[in-house]
């Protein structure tokens, strides 16, 4: 079968296997609660609120898998979307390709997708699509960066101070955001190629930088930021509660 008449379908790829301390002690980051509902179900909503998604597959911790598959029984998704759980790694990049491997076979375009980035509207999602769709082998939503970036030399003491050795051209910053999305088969080959090293790499689109393919950017938005810290989650409170008052819900 021809490219050109091939079916497309896509997946999503959410690793949620982190334990995300920077958010402190407790549930895993992917769990916490945002409005009373658990940052993952809010980001598998985000997914598969665009109609061209039709299987998403949650990473879970290798110890969780049954809790998070009852999460996603428990909570109202659409139907018109299928969901996987699978236990996920010791890394990032293990779980993601764990995620890949689970994948059934017709899949033309994966998404790559952070629990911890709970509110994408539906439009980044479409564009990073339809992106790939249009041709492009890695696509990553992105925005401009705002602050002045410096490169240093770390300190050799933590909260040392660090010496300054260049200033990049701020024009040409981009600060990446997810879903990222790809061809399947250059995604998989890149897993199955890049070595993992330490912990892994964290950005799907760097590993297919390394294999020498073209990796473009679409426009990001404001509100698919990255709940991080407890002041990201007053942030991500906050956003919710404008859509209710906008859109009712």
């Amino acid at each position: 079968m021809s490219d050109e008449v091939r079916p497309r379908r896509t997946a999503v790829v959410i690793p949620a296997a982190g334990r995300g301390v920077r958010l402190g002690p407790g549930a895993p980051k992917a769990l916490r609660a945002l409005n009373g509902t658990p940052m993952l179900i809010h980001a598998v909503r985000a997914m598969a609120a665009s109609r061209a998604v039709s299987l998403v597959v949650v990473v879970a911790p290798s110890d969780g898998a049954a809790e998070v598959k009852n999460l996603l029984d428990a909570h109202a998704l659409p139907e018109r979307t299928d969901y996987l759980v699978v236990p996920g790694g010791d890394t990032r990049q293990e779980s993601v390709h764990l995620g890949l491997k689970a994948l059934p076979g017709g899949i033309t375009t994966v998404l790559v997708h952070d629990a911890a980035r709970p509110l994408v509207p539906v439009e980044t999602v479409d564009a990073v699509i339809e992106a790939v769709q249009a041709g492009a082998v890695a696509v990553v939503p992105a925005l401009p960066v705002a602050d002045t970036v410096k490169e240093v030399e770390p300190a050799e003491e933590p909260g040392g101070p660090e010496q300054v050795v260049a200033t990049p051209v701020r024009a040409r910053l981009r600060a990446v955001q997810t879903p990222q999305g790809f061809d399947h088969d250059t995604l998989a080959d890149a897993h199955a190629t890049i070595a993992l090293a330490g912990d892994g790499a964290t950005d799907d689109a760097g590993m297919v930088e390394r294999l020498g393919a073209p990796v473009v950017v679409v426009p990001g938005h404001e509100e698919a930021f990255k709940v991080t810290r407890p002041l990201d989650l007053v942030l991500a409170e906050a956003v919710l509660a404008r859509r209710r008052a906008n859109d009712g819900f």
